[in-house]
């Protein structure tokens, strides 16, 4: 069906030819051009101190084959391997940082349905490796460039189940997680775990901050997910029905590897995925004025509202967890991430994170004295259509871009990542994915049909175009 090389990894589906899926071979493939890459990049070692990568994953079905596989692979190239096995993407990031390990894979293919998974290739900082480092890695998978060990020099894997706990840990260390107010607020909470890593991680740090009062619900940890892992309001009925019927003070939701999160009201309305970083933001940047913030330029600007409220600078970046990363290192911000519900705090981690985002946003609604809903409504309230096109074979996505761009040259354009056109208060955004064969398209306004509407009119100009 589908296999994407991107800087968000090697992303494909399960089954299917060589090549054109993420097949076993294209796993062992992916797997060993990035071991040849860490033992190149760091210099090989004696059998007394090999290079060590940890390796996790989240629940899909297919993930005890694939790790099965990269284990295998990485132990053949004489690297010993650290197995988290279950976990979620930030604490195979900070395990890497933990274990001063060389470098980190996640089993993961995020938001996509049960039939994807993905290879997430880390560093030695636990952060996501650099375009130009994956494209060298791309390369040496190409070109089969890559030799295996002698037998006397085979990796070792080593199982490890302690990186949740010092994730957590950590968590409860940062300077603006407030464990008291959380813990007396007596916040009654659903979880929607999605039948992934969420059912075990989030109820950890839940009872780490002295909720007590938890409901999980689609918590068999399966891989056969409920509803559409892509934690979006048309896919929260279950949560919203959940929340409303048990009185509870919030709904949690994650996806399948615990990375992004939202939030749903007592009364069973969307927080608003875009409105979890804007609320995180407003938050820290209450404790600590004029910090700099940063999204993605198809995120919301309430963030540079909140941001220029509290005296701060914001900036914004092209779509991808390592450019938002890159743009928060260039100019220090103190809080960023994706308007798709990723948080990232440095003062933790260089990456999405549920888990400190949902520490935090707690924290923030335990010392406002106000329910969900109310916290909501002191945002402004903006609207963000998110659609989407499938792309077939062969388009030439840049010639149609170029048409788009022509049609709207009277207006504010902007080309680092896709196309971004501005209509006064308004913006678009289009941008093919890199996780998915589609043309994503964004439209904000202030209002929700106007949104609708802009996104439904490049709809229509784009396949005009094409």
């Amino acid at each position: 069906m589908s296999l994407i090389k991107s800087i968000s990894g090697i992303r494909g589906t399960i089954g299917g030819e060589v090549g054109q899926n993420l097949t076993p071979v294209d796993v062992v493939k992916f797997t060993a051009a990035y071991g040849t890459w860490l033992l190149e990049s760091t210099g090989s070692k004696k059998n007394k101190d090999k290079k060590k990568v940890v390796v996790g994953r989240d629940g899909r079905i297919s993930g005890p084959l694939v790790k099965g596989l990269v284990n295998s692979t990485l132990t053949s190239l004489g690297i010993d391997v650290i197995d988290l096995d279950l976990s979620t993407t930030p604490t195979v990031e900070m395990a890497v940082v933990f274990l001063k390990a060389d470098g980190g894979i996640i089993l993961t293919a995020s938001h996509n349905p049960k039939e994807w998974n993905a290879l997430k290739l880390l560093n030695s900082k636990g952060e996501f490796i650099s375009g130009e480092e994956g494209k060298y890695i791309l390369e040496l998978a190409e070109n089969e460039k890559f030799s295996f060990t002698e037998v006397e020099n085979i990796g070792k894997i080593t199982v490890n189940n302690e990186m949740l706990q010092a994730h957590i840990a950590a968590i409860l260390k940062n300077k603006f997680v407030d464990v008291d107010a959380i813990s007396k607020a007596g916040f009654k909470i659903v979880v929607d775990a999605i039948n992934s890593s969420g059912a075990f991680a989030v109820p950890e740090i839940l009872k780490a901050l002295g909720v007590e009062d938890i409901t999980v619900i689609h918590e068999d940890i399966t891989g056969n997910f409920a509803h559409n892992p892509e934690p979006l309001p048309e896919h929260l009925a279950a949560l919203s029905r959940e929340v409303v019927s048990k009185k509870a003070s919030l709904g949690i939701a994650v996806d399948p590897d615990v990375d992004r999160l939202c939030f749903v009201c007592e009364d069973g309305s969307m927080f608003g995925e875009e409105y979890t970083l804007v609320a995180v933001a407003d938050y820290i940047l209450s404790r600590q004025p004029g910090g700099n913030t940063v999204s993605n330029m198809s995120s919301t600007k309430a963030l540079k509202d909140i941001t220029v409220k509290h005296g701060g600078q914001y900036f914004s970046s092209a779509v991808g967890e390592v450019n938002v990363v890159r743009k928060m290192k260039e100019n220090n911000a103190i809080i960023g991430g994706e308007g798709n519900g990723g948080i990232i705090v440095p003062d933790l981690h260089y990456g999405r994170d549920a888990l400190i985002g949902i520490a935090l946003f707690l924290s923030h609604l335990a010392r406002s004295k106000k329910s969900t809903k109310q916290l909501r409504n002191t945002y402004p309230d903006y609207f963000i259509s998110k659609n989407k096109i499938t792309l077939e074979k062969n388009i030439d996505v840049k010639a149609v871009f170029d048409k788009i761009k022509k049609k709207y040259k009277s207006n504010p354009v902007n080309t680092e990542d896709g196309l971004k056109i501005e209509f006064e208060n308004d913006w678009v955004h289009l941008r093919t994915s890199n996780t998915e064969p589609i043309i994503r398209i964004y439209a904000e306004s202030n209002f929700e049909t106007t949104a609708d509407n802009i996104a439904m009119r490049m709809i229509k100009d784009i396949q005009e175009a094409i």
